[in-house]
This record gives C-alpha cells, structure tokens and sequence, in this order.
C-alpha cells in the first residue's frame, strides 16, 4: 500500500505548501498535493518535510572514513549522515598516492553500484601547495592525462567530481582529461590568478570547491578565484556554512551574489557526530577540540564536524530565505552532478525526504521509500 505523509509545509521547487500531502509508492514520490488529502488520513504527519538532502563533499562521519579500502567503514560514514538527513552523499577523497587513490575508489565503487553511496569525488592530488590545508604536501601530484584516465577507470563510472588548481604544472591536462571522462571540473585549493580561473571555467570547470577556503581572498582590484567563480553564472559555488569555516556576513553576502548558485556542504570528516579527540583525514592527523577540526601539527582547519543539515540552519540564521537555504542543501547540488532524481520533492523523483521541527532539526529520514 502507498505511504501518505502529511506535513504543515512542504518545501517543493515551485512553491511551499501550507499544508499538503506527499505519496510515496515504493521508491518513488508518487504525488503531492497542497491542503489535506481528499480521499484518506495521512499514515504520518510532521512539521515539515522537505527533499533528502544531498551533500557532494563529503570525506567521513560517525567515526568512519571514505579514504579507506574497507567498505564496510565507508558505509558507516555514509549511513550516519543518512540518519542526519543526507539522504545522497559524494563520498570525497583526499590527496595520495595515485594507486592508492585508485585502490579506495575502487572500493567506493562498489558502494555506488550498491546505491549507499550516490557519487564519488576526487579533491586532490592536483591541489595548490601554498593552499592545500590538511592535505599533505607529499602526496600532491603533478597533473597528466594518464593519472586521470587510471583513477576514472578504477571508479566504474561513478567519479561525479574532480578538485583542480589549475595553475599547478599539467594542470589544464587534467581539466581536459576530465571534460572529455564526462567528470566535472572543480577549482579549489587554489593559487590560481584571475585570468587563470577564467581560463578554467572557459577550459569546462563549474564547481567552486568551498568557495573562500583554500583560496587567495578577495581582493577589489585582483577578484582571483573568488570573484572570478563567485561572478560567473555558470558555476555552483560550494559553501561550507558549519559556523567555523565563513562568518555568517560572508555566508550571506555569496547566497546573495550567487543567488540559485549556492550548494552548501559539510566537508564533514570522521570526527562528524562524535566527541572531541584525535581523528586522521586521510594520512593527516587532525585534532577536534570544541567542534573545530584542525591539523594537529600546523592548526590548519581540516574538514568539518558538522552535518548538512546543521548548515541550513547557519545559512538561514545568516539571513538568507528557509526555501533558498534547503535549495542549497537539495536541489542546487543535485542538479550540479547530474542527480536528477534526487534533491526535489516531484512526481517520479525518488522517495528521498526529511522531516524537520520548528528549529529545522531533522527528526525522521526517509531514503527510497524507507524510513532510515
């Protein structure tokens, strides 16, 4: 028998509905309704339901981490930020070596090929050593076309994204390498002038990876990457909003300026729903004190400890609309990496929600259909 949800309000991408019906049958949104359904009482009502959120920046959580060969520990990350409410996650990977690389996305392929995990992201090796924050600088990589086609390979199809600074040697091989392996393009971790950046958007980028960290700041005469991918309406711009990373002004002043462009991420690490104490990202040890993750021996910032959905909460406290700021956390970064069944509450899209209170905490996840 179908499911039917009732809620107060109800996030659609046209409108929100106060109140209204959602039906779900099977794994699919089978149709939505404003006011109370006409025929039957609701099987469950809330607050508010809005899309599954989907986070494409995703390193760890619960303990557990993505840079891993063991699969069982990468779907202990991604399951914990399921039951936070990130119903689709982008399993990201640091900077190694590129077989081992290779070796830890073969893993998290199988995973995809699984549907626990809805994509795979690459951010290194092809980083800036001046702005690489926890990345380790020995696994840094020049970039050539044979890397790229070894780690597309070992990824099965399921590589969505790829982090480039493009001004590093070979650095516009692996931006057409990518481009033509159908993977897009983000420019992150970056030293990368103003015409270097425009260079890459023209080259085929379209992500800004947490857009101000790992990057030159803003400067009125010299925009660099920040303006240049801030300004440019072809690109999503990630924003880490967990209250650490960017000051709630500067969180306003993107959503603002990149109006419909913003996807917000968590960056989460392992650390992510867990106590203080001593993580690794990757090869790095990371300290986590008072909920900041940083690089025990430099005290660079290293990832986040929050989930998606606490960045809704930030952005809106920021100022910026409810409906704008779960777009960002839904639809914006769906429609970024090609998820088109996911990120929109829509007939035919899949049976991805989350149910919020009146402090937007999410307190019940349904993902394909099934209560998590």
């Amino acid at each position: 028998m179908d499911t039917l949800l009732a809620a107060d309000r109800i996030f659609t991408p046209e409108e929100i509905l106060e109140p209204g019906w959602v039906e779900v049958a099977g794994t699919t949104v089978k149709a939505i309704g404003s006011g109370h359904h006409p025929h039957r009482e609701p099987d469950w009502r809330t607050t508010t339901l809005a899309p599954g959120l989907v986070d494409t920046h995703v390193h760890g959580g619960g303990g557990a981490s993505f840079s891993t060969t063991s699969g069982d520990e990468a779907a202990l990350a991604a399951m914990a930020h399921q039951r936070a409410g990130s119903t689709s996650v982008i399993a990201s990977l640091v900077s190694a070596p590129i077989p081992v690389l290779a070796d830890q996305l073969a893993c998290l392929a199988d995973l995809c090929d699984d549907g626990i995990l809805a994509g795979l992201h690459l951010e290194g090796p092809w980083l800036s050593p001046t702005h690489r924050g926890a990345h380790d600088l020995r696994h840094l990589a020049r970039g050539n076309a044979a890397a790229v086609d070894r780690l597309v390979e070992a990824a099965r199809g399921h590589l969505r994204m790829a982090t480039v600074a493009p001004e590093i040697l070979g650095g516009f091989e692996v931006i057409k390498a990518l481009v033509d392996a159908d993977v897009l393009v983000a420019v992150g971790h970056t030293a990368a002038d103003t015409a270097t950046t425009e260079e890459a958007v023209e080259a085929g980028a379209r992500i800004a990876t947490h857009l101000f960290n790992g990057m030159p700041p803003l400067h009125h005469r010299f925009p660099g990457p920040v303006g240049v991918l801030l300004a440019n309406p072809s690109v999503t711009v990630e924003l880490i909003a967990d209250g650490v990373h960017l000051a709630p002004a500067t969180l306003a002043l993107a959503a603002r300026a990149a109006a419909g462009r913003v996807s917000l991420v968590s960056d989460a690490m392992s650390g992510c729903g867990q106590p203080d104490g001593r993580y690794v990202l990757g090869s790095t040890p990371v300290t986590v004190v008072d909920g900041v993750a940083r690089v025990t021996s430099s005290g660079a910032l290293a990832g986040g400890t929050r989930t998606l959905a606490h960045g809704i909460r930030t952005l809106y406290a920021a100022g910026v609309p409810l409906a704008d700021a779960i777009t960002a956390a839904t639809a914006t970064p769906a429609r970024a990496l090609g998820l088109w069944r996911r990120g929109r509450l829509v007939v035919g899209a899949n049976a991805d929600l989350v149910a919020l209170d009146d402090d937007l905490a999410v307190t019940r996840v349904m993902v394909n259909g099934t209560w998590r």
